[in-house]
């Protein structure tokens, strides 16, 4: 038996016959896509994985004192991790006026010694101003700081 329909093939009359193989066509083509997508998928997993490797490398280069990667000027590597350094020390004096102050005329040699001594830097800022003050402090730059009475000290005869 043939069933033929109209509207579902803008206003034609068709026969059931037609629909099948036009949907097996379709079918094919939706497979095919779908393959020729998941081949995709799989090969853009492997350009992200090495484009998260290549600027991994970038990054060591730029804060850890790594190799510079191939294809990039080593010199001008060093100028920018130069630059980063120095933002970092800025950011620090700003925080710790006193370690400036412990520093002195040595704060730009001293940070560079401290940062290179790192194999990364710190989550955040008052982290790193934080972890200077004590890096400075273990090689007798910095005083202890003074002990503060507790609250509740106050209160005792």
């Amino acid at each position: 038996m043939t069933v033929t329909t109209t509207a579902a093939c803008g206003g034609r009359a068709t026969d059931g016959t037609a629909d099948s193989a036009r949907d097996k066509v379709i079918d094919r083509a939706a497979d095919e896509e779908a393959g020729e997508a998941a081949d995709e998928a799989v090969g853009m997993d492997v350009v992200q994985r090495r484009l998260a490797e290549a600027q991994g490398r970038v990054v060591a280069a730029l804060v850890a004192g790594a190799e510079p990667p191939e294809g990039f000027d080593p010199e001008r590597m060093r100028a920018q991790a130069a630059s980063l350094i120095s933002k970092r020390r800025g950011i620090v004096a700003r925080i710790r006026p006193d370690v400036v102050a412990a520093a002195g005329g040595d704060l730009a040699a001293e940070f560079a010694a401290y940062a290179r001594a790192r194999t990364a830097p710190p989550p955040d800022y008052r982290t790193d101003a934080d972890d200077f003050a004590a890096w400075l402090r273990e090689r007798g730059r910095l005083p202890d700081p003074p002990r503060r009475a507790r609250w509740w000290s106050r209160l005792l005869p």
